[in-house]
């Protein structure tokens, strides 16, 4: 099921109905349940066992650990059960056939010859997500910083929340859990701010990034066909289109779990305004940065040591967060170009200082952060070079243009974009400064519905007819 679906639409309405229309907490929490495990089942029933199986092995785990420890004991053993069981699921699903193949070819290279070793296994929806939510919950406890849950329905819920469970944000036990123990009040919910959100991140999927996901798709299925002018294209209109699908998924979940009377933890916050590297992984999925620096950075020392010392512990981080994101080493090439990106502004900030040109600052990141992308996006390690030559040196061996643009001078197309991107670029603007938020605080009620109801007809007129999966859904 997808947010920007009609399927979607009547599933929430009904469970939006069930919900409130039932007077107290325990019998709420049943329905959100069942609905959760319905909504991931909807996917592929056959992983329903594979979630319900990690939930329950750390559920049990992290009572083991808070035992051990009222006895005097550190359970760690308990611990890395856990993390075991976790991680082995995530590595079997996603990384076995990455492994073999890299181990494989690596065997090839030195002379061993080795033939295929591969399965066919299905990835799972989200379970790069619902691991790693799993796992904090369990070091949490471990690290005496959470006391254990003592109902498996609520932990299972935790898990299993049908807003965030296939694509974040990584939602942490401490602000969730205590969320279940009252019984929410329908006066108490923000409406019109859960509906405002809710619409913006259906504009931002529907519209924006699925519209704009053409000549990307284009481009980076040939790049060594196209030109330099339209591989910069392509590389801008993705990343519009991630931001816009990804924060809109995000949009879409937090919108939802309020219009339930639950908050979910803010995921973005203008990526594209940053002015470093630093502060651009400060806004961008924020869920997932926070996460790897509290369980991954911190683990492996941290800023406690020498400066180099330091710039190491980064750099294994965001490698590692690249693997998180895909099996493939294009990906860890996007860790890589972070990790290093990361380093060299700490190195700048401390040799130089910081925020003497904000506007060049932006530049440099956003460029940055654009020649990642195309790491990230592409679908295989030669595409991705032959097009970050053509990104840093504005030259390609291609010659075709995109359709809608042939024939025409470089400049036009480029023009064209600008034009087109100039309105999302004020809104963006508009937004980080709070000017909806205020426009809303101040206007009538009946306005303001009145003005949700004329975007929702003109998203649902202007969105393509086949909706498209999120892109963060592979993950």
């Amino acid at each position: 099921m997808i947010f920007s679906e009609p399927r979607f639409l009547w599933f929430f309405a009904l469970v939006f109905a069930g919900y409130w229309a039932l007077r107290t907490n325990a019998p709420r929490k049943w329905l959100l349940l069942a609905a959760s495990l319905y909504f991931y089942g909807s996917w592929d029933v056959r992983f329903l066992g594979l979630i319900v199986g990690c939930a329950t092995v750390d559920w049990f785990v992290s009572g083991r650990i808070h035992r051990a420890q009222a006895a005097g004991r550190k359970g760690t053993g308990w611990l890395l059960v856990s993390l075991a069981y976790d991680l082995g699921t995530l590595g079997f699903f996603k990384y076995f056939n990455f492994f073999a193949a890299s181990g494989a070819e690596l065997l090839r290279w030195l002379g061993i010859p080795v033939g295929e070793v591969t399965l066919s296994i299905v990835l799972p929806v989200g379970v790069s997500f619902f691991t790693f939510q799993a796992m904090s919950y369990t070091i949490d406890v471990y690290r005496r910083e959470l006391t254990p849950v003592r109902s498996y329905p609520d932990f299972l819920l935790f898990i299993t929340f049908f807003p965030q469970l296939v694509a974040g944000p990584i939602v942490r036990a401490a602000t969730f859990l205590p969320q279940l123990g009252t019984a929410k009040r329908f006066v108490d919910v923000d409406v019109h701010r859960a509906l405002g959100q809710f619409l913006a991140g259906f504009v931002k999927k529907a519209v924006v990034a699925d519209l704009i996901s053409g000549p990307a798709d284009a481009v980076f299925a040939a790049p060594s066909s196209y030109d330099a002018t339209s591989i910069w294209i392509a590389v801008v209109c993705y990343a519009v289109q991630i931001y816009c699908d990804f924060s809109g998924y995000t949009d879409m979940a937090i919108g939802s779990a309020r219009l339930l009377g639950y908050e979910l933890c803010e995921n973005f916050r203008w990526p594209y305004l940053a002015t470093s590297i630093t502060d651009f992984w400060r806004r961008w999925h924020m869920s997932l940065s926070t996460w790897l620096r509290d369980y991954l950075y911190i683990a492996l020392g941290g800023n406690r040591g020498t400066r180099w010392f330091t710039h190491r512990n980064l750099l294994l981080t965001m490698l590692l967060g690249g693997l998180w994101h895909g099996a493939g080493w294009n990906f860890v090439v996007w860790g890589a170009i972070h990790g290093v990106a990361l380093v060299v502004h700490k190195e700048w900030v401390r040799r130089i200082g910081a925020g003497r040109m904000p506007w060049l600052d932006r530049l440099v990141t956003i460029y940055t952060v654009l020649l990642a992308w195309i790491f990230f996006r592409a679908t295989s390690f030669a595409d991705a070079w032959a097009m970050a030559k053509a990104w840093l040196w504005f030259a390609s061996p291609g010659t075709k243009t995109l359709p809608v643009w042939d024939g025409l001078p470089n400049v036009v197309p480029v023009a064209l974009l600008g034009l087109c991107l100039a309105p999302l670029l004020v809104l963006h603007v508009a937004a980080s400064l709070g000017v909806p938020a205020r426009l809303r605080r101040h206007l009538p009620a009946w306005l303001v519905t009145l003005l949700f109801g004329v975007l929702a007809a003109v998203a649902l007129s202007c969105m393509p007819q086949n909706a498209k999966p999120f892109i963060y859904f592979q993950f």
